[in-house]
C-alpha cells in the first residue's frame, strides 16, 4: 500500500522524551538531589493528569498548573513556572531516534508529512529547528493548541480538513507512532491507516489494530516507498 501523506506522533517517535534526566537537571537546578522516588511520585501525578486530558476532562493549561504542585512550596515557585523550566531542559536535551533524519530524508519530496503530538506548544518548534528538520514537515499540531488531544478522532479529522485535504482519502495517510493508545487506536478511529513503532515488541492491547508494525524508523522507507 503506498500513501500521499505520512503523519508521525513526536515523542518517542521522532524525538527522544527523557523525562527523568530532564527533571533531574531541572531540581539540580534548585540544589535538589533528584531521586528515583522523586521520579516515581512525578509519575504517579503526571500520568493520571495527561490520561484525563486525553479524554477531555482538563486542558493543557491544567496539567501545567497541577503536575510540579509538589514541588511549589519547596522550591516556593509555581507549577507552572516550573513546568516552562521543565520544557526549557527538554529542549536543551532533545535528540532524535536513530534513523529519523536518514528516513525523512528519504521520504521527502515523495509524500506529504506533518506531525500531531499531545505535547505542548512551546517544545516543538525549538526541537524541530534544533535538529533542523522543520523544512520536512508541512504542518505540527499540538493539542495544546487546538484544545482536543489524541486519540480522540477530531483532532485527525482536523488535520485532515485544515492541512492535508479531504480530497485525500483517509486510506492514504499513514499516522505513524510509539502509543498503541492515542497515536493507532485515534488514527483507527479517524479511518486512517496506521503504523505502531514498536521498538521493544511490547504485546498489542486487544481494542489495537495497526495496519503495520516496525522496530525501526528505517522500515518506513520501503513500506511508503
Amino acid at each position: 500500500m503506498s500513501y500521499d501523506w505520512v503523519v508521525f506522533d513526536a515523542d518517542e517517535t521522532l524525538f527522544r522524551f527523557d523525562a527523568k534526566r530532564g527533571l533531574t537537571q531541572l531540581l539540580q537546578s534548585y540544589e535538589v538531589d533528584f531521586t528515583e522516588a522523586h521520579f516515581q511520585r512525578f509519575k504517579e501525578v503526571n500520568a493520571p493528569l495527561w490520561d484525563a486530558f486525553q479524554r477531555g476532562e482538563i486542558s493543557a493549561a491544567d496539567i501545567k498548573a497541577r503536575r510540579f504542585v509538589d514541588w511549589e512550596a519547596r522550591l516556593g515557585v509555581s507549577s507552572m513556572e516550573l513546568n516552562r523550566q521543565f520544557m526549557a531542559q527538554m529542549g536543551s536535551i532533545s535528540s532524535t531516534l536513530d534513523g529519523t533524519e536518514a528516513m525523512l530524508n528519504s521520504l521527502d519530496k515523495k509524500v506529504g508529512m506533518g506531525i500531531i503530538t499531545n505535547g505542548f506548544v512551546e517544545l516543538q518548534q525549538e526541537r524541530l529547528v534544533a535538529h533542523q528538520l522543520e523544512q520536512y514537515f508541512d504542518f505540527v499540531v499540538v493539542s495544546e493548541a487546538l484544545g482536543v488531544a489524541k486519540p480522540h478522532p477530531e483532532i485527525f479529522h482536523h488535520t485532515h480538513r485544515e492541512y492535508i485535504s479531504e480530497d485525500v482519502p483517509a486510506h492514504r495517510i499513514l499516522m505513524v507512532g510509539d502509543n498503541p493508545h492515542s497515536d493507532i487506536l485515534g488514527g483507527q478511529r479517524a479511518g486512517w491507516h496506521t503504523c505502531w513503532l514498536n521498538e521493544h515488541e511490547a504485546p498489542c492491547p486487544d481494542e489495537v489494530s495497526p495496519n503495520h508494525t516496525i522496530r525501526h524508523l528505517s522500515e518506513l522507507i520501503d513500506l511508503v516507498a
